[in-house]
């Protein structure tokens, strides 16, 4: 990336390269630097004589000389979620053994995603090169799955964004090997998704971080360019200049990015399979507000997040991490568009004032009436592009609404769509993912308050159901042919414990794609 103010660099960073490989062996037998295995509150049973009931447990403790049965007890370790305890010793082929915590079960995707991220930070505290992972009570369905999840958590959790410390540490693990969850080809692709997937998802959260005076509208187009030239085997990249937005009367967009010194660039990536025909088209649009002072409602006071606003391009990064992720698995069957409308909400004598009329490229016109609800005039035009592009299915995503987080908090998004098969399809999507959505209803009544006198409608209603109005302003911009869905992700963008972007979005929408292709 490029800088242009204050003279910060990012370092370039080394991502965690790691050799997952999936193996049936005896766990006492395997050689390596931490064996770690995930316990449920249940396996830490023990029988009269104070021995594991559970059979692996039970098999390990004589090698440990009776320390695991006595750390489970005395240390207080009672297998809650990512509860750990790591014993060295000399019995083993492994140096040490680390129990983690499962909870009282350990089903969904998201909680053996949890458990990975738990392994990295066993692995990192003990700087080791070499783990093994086994479940005390391995599961008997959905065993792919779950190695599948494990393996995401495990290189997400060692990545650490240093790019902007002038100092940092490189993660020591090159190999894991996950015991007893099967062996074969299909279980080897299924681990290179969840690699190709994570390494998307830090991609996102890399743009996510990456400040205002680094990341500008300019930059996210170039680093959106640089996928399409990794992968030009199946990626093309347009790059459409201030100019030619006024050629297709983005008055929307334009409106929006006219008082930043940095110049808007509409983004359009297009995925189309090596070989074979296309059965689906997909557009994926992220909102790519590189950083959003409110404009002339400037965003002042406790609370209004302005020194976080590099991040309301958070739906930008999910679509551009996605395109990465699709980039290497090269579904086949499904052509995929990648629109971001990437620009900044400044203060100038250019920019747009309250009250302003402004006309998008459906020749809809909007009365201004808070500068600080930018991201859906922007996505305007962005909609009515993708419809353009001939596509069956259209998802936006966008840090839209404070509204939203107020009724979902901080870990999830609502999603908005008068579809019912795509609400279905985004949802199980989802599921899988272990990314969490709530649909939220599209109120047509709510429509009233988006009324304005002197033009087709106002950018804002006010405070009560801000986020369902919102959507329903996104509604005037989408074709009645295109099925659509809006995904509110204002919460889940930001990681407030870590100071860091989540990559929330990738892993739902590469799952989406790839329930639209043909493999």
């Amino acid at each position: 990336m490029a800088h242009t103010l204050g003279l910060t660099q990012p370092n370039s960073t080394e991502l965690p390269k790691i050799s997952f490989a999936a193996k049936e062996i005896d766990v006492t037998e395997w050689k390596g630097d931490v064996l770690v295995v995930g316990v449920t509150e249940k396996d830490l049973a023990k029988d009269d004589k104070s021995k594991f009931v559970n059979p692996i447990l039970n098999k390990l403790d004589p090698h440990s000389s009776g320390l695991l049965a006595l750390v489970s007890s005395e240390e207080d370790f009672t297998g809650k979620p990512g509860e750990s305890t790591v014993l060295r010793l000399p019995g083993l082929g492994s140096k040490r053994i680390a129990l983690i915590g499962l909870g009282k079960s350990a089903s969904s995707p998201a909680a053996f995603q949890s458990f990975g991220e738990s392994v990295a930070t066993v692995s990192k505290a003990s700087q080791s090169s070499s783990v093994a992972i086994v479940l005390a009570s391995p599961e008997n369905e959905s065993n792919f799955s779950s190695a599948s999840a494990i393996a995401s958590g495990v290189v997400l959790g060692l990545f650490e964004d240093n790019r902007y410390k002038s100092d940092s540490k490189k993660p020591s693990l090159k190999s894991v090997d996950i015991i007893g969850f099967g062996t074969g080809p299909e279980l080897e692709k299924k681990l290179k998704y969840a690699e190709d997937v994570s390494y998307g998802v830090i991609f996102g959260r890399e743009l996510t971080n990456s400040p205002a005076n680094v990341l500008t509208p300019a930059v996210l187009a170039e680093e959106a360019a640089k996928i399409a030239t990794t992968y030009k085997d199946v990626f093309t990249a347009n790059i459409l200049s201030e100019e030619q937005c006024k050629e297709l009367k983005m008055g929307s967009y334009l409106a929006v990015a006219a008082a930043s010194a940095n110049p808007p660039h509409f983004i359009h990536l297009v995925y189309k399979p090596l070989s074979g025909s296309v059965q689906t088209k997909l557009a994926l649009v992220g909102k790519g507000l590189t950083f959003d002072s409110g404009g002339y409602n400037i965003k002042a006071g406790p609370g209004s997040m302005i020194e976080l606003m590099k991040f309301d391009m958070g739906g930008s990064a999910a679509v551009l991490g996605a395109a990465k992720a699709i980039g290497e698995i090269k579904p086949p069957g499904v052509e995929v568009h990648f629109i971001v409308a990437a620009c900044e909400n400044m203060i100038s004598g250019t920019g747009m004032r309250p009250g302003d009329i402004i006309t998008a490229s459906n020749g809809k016109t909007i009365e201004v009436n808070n500068t600080d609800a930018e991201g859906r005039l922007t996505l305007a035009d962005a909609l009515v592009y993708a419809c353009n592009q001939g596509v069956d299915k259209i998802v936006d995503l966008a840090t839209l609404t404070g509204a939203c987080v107020i009724a979902l908090g901080p870990s999830m998004a609502g999603i908005y769509t008068p579809n019912e098969e795509l609400a279905k399809e985004v949802i199980a999507a989802s599921e899988k993912s272990g990314e969490k959505l709530w649909r939220m209803p599209l109120e047509d009544s709510y429509w009233e308050m988006m009324k304005s006198g002197v033009a087709d409608m106002v950018n804002t209603g006010g405070r009560a159901g801000g986020s369902i109005t919102a959507a329903l302003f996104l509604k005037q911009f989408v074709s009645e042919k295109v099925q659509w869905m809006h995904i509110d992700m204002a919460g889940p963008v930001w990681n407030d414990k870590k100071k860091s972007g989540t990559g929330f979005g990738v892993a739902t929408l590469v799952e989406w794609v790839q329930t639209n292709s043909s493999s």
